[in-house]
């Protein structure tokens, strides 16, 4: 059985933590950039179309901007994350109160009570996951939801003079960049961009059935927990 403490130390870092809960109000000008809004809306149509029907458990839920594309078409939709103040801002959207619930949890320790679901939805975290802690943490997930759950992992692709600039590379082959919060503090934030070859490769002995959509700045993959 893996410790939650490991994953709590080593993989949610206090300063990452401390960076997103700073920038709770800003979060979603990651969507705003001009040059992205049509892969954007073709990301939105995929999610949808994904997760159409589900029962949905989504990690990392930030401010809700995914939660609302997956409320408009799923069964229902628990959308948790570790920083009230995201949580707080998701519940302003205003999302259906009989379809969404909205949890502060710890994707990496997740509750013994998190319930029953077809499908989790990771959007936009899976890249802050260090290369050597992902199998680890599949297999804490897999604990929590059972074997053969349906996976959705959304994320960026690195796209030169878009994406924020890499500062520098681990051992592990991570990449970390420097995030500013709103009061002007520095945060070096681990952010991974893996190729499609890279993915599966890694998840290839803890999930099957992988499938991948890429497109210029965005992926999206589906497969399920073996």
């Amino acid at each position: 059985m893996i410790a939650a403490h490991y994953f709590k130390k080593n993989m949610i870092t206090e300063q990452s933590a401390q960076f997103y809960a700073k920038s709770a109000s800003n979060h979603d000008r990651v969507y705003d950039r001009p040059e992205r809004q049509d892969d954007l809306a073709e990301m939105r149509e995929h999610v949808a179309e994904t997760l159409r029907g589900h029962t949905v458990l989504e990690l990392a839920c930030g401010t809700g901007y995914w939660t609302r594309i997956i409320a408009a078409v799923a069964d229902k939709v628990v959308a948790t994350d570790i920083n009230p103040e995201m949580i707080a801002m998701a519940r302003l959207r205003q999302l259906p109160a009989d379809k969404v619930e909205l949890r502060v949890a710890d994707a990496y320790d997740l509750p013994d009570d998190i319930g029953d679901y077809t499908a989790v939805f990771i959007g936009f975290w899976w890249s802050h996951v260090k290369r050597e802690e992902q199998e680890k943490f599949l297999a804490q997930l897999k604990a929590k939801v059972g074997q053969d759950m349906f996976i959705v992992l959304l994320d960026e692709a690195y796209v030169e003079g878009s994406s924020a600039t890499v500062a520098r590379t681990d051992m592990e082959g991570n990449t970390y960049h420097i995030s500013v919060a709103p009061d002007g503090e520095r945060y070096e934030i681990p952010t991974t961009y893996p190729s499609d070859s890279a993915l599966r490769k890694k998840l290839a002995s803890s999930v099957r059935e992988i499938r991948i959509v890429r497109l210029a700045y965005y992926w999206l993959l589906t497969c399920r927990l073996k």
